[in-house]
């Protein structure tokens, strides 16, 4: 039995595999680029040109970084027989619909998606290696 918990956010992924001989951290950076704007300027003349910033063209190529984070990271789990998502903000949902959509046999494994916050790796390893046990008893 090859149980998998993922804690998930734009940044990075850690991934716990949890088997009988005992659990491995692996963490996979997302290459995600790091997005604030800081607003337009304005023209030294009165009334004159502003510049705008363009959110979209920002919105876009991290939608197009985010799916290639995805694909990495179902690669690294594809061979799991469940699945448990974990993230302090709506990446591991986004994670979730991915999945649903591009690889739906992956997507029945998974058991859940919970919002939780930044933890240290051996509170992430912790949270899996819990969630899956209380899962069998």
């Amino acid at each position: 039995m090859k149980n998998i918990g993922i804690w998930i956010d734009k940044e990075k992924a850690h991934i716990v595999v949890c088997t009988e001989h005992g659990e491995k951290l692996s963490t996979l950076q997302s290459n995600v680029e790091f997005y604030n704007p800081k607003g337009g300027s304005r023209s030294k003349t009165r009334w004159g040109p502003q510049d705008v910033v363009q959110d979209s063209k920002y919105l876009e190529r991290e939608k197009h970084q985010l799916k290639a984070y995805f694909k990495k990271l179902v690669k690294m789990v594809t061979d799991a027989d469940a699945l448990a998502i974990f993230g302090p903000a709506e990446t591991g949902e986004k994670f979730e619909k991915e999945l649903l959509e591009k690889h739906p046999k992956l997507a029945s494994k998974v058991k859940t998606v919970t919002r939780s916050d930044s933890m240290t790796n051996n509170q992430v390893k912790a949270l899996i290696r819990d969630f899956f046990n209380k899962d069998k008893g």
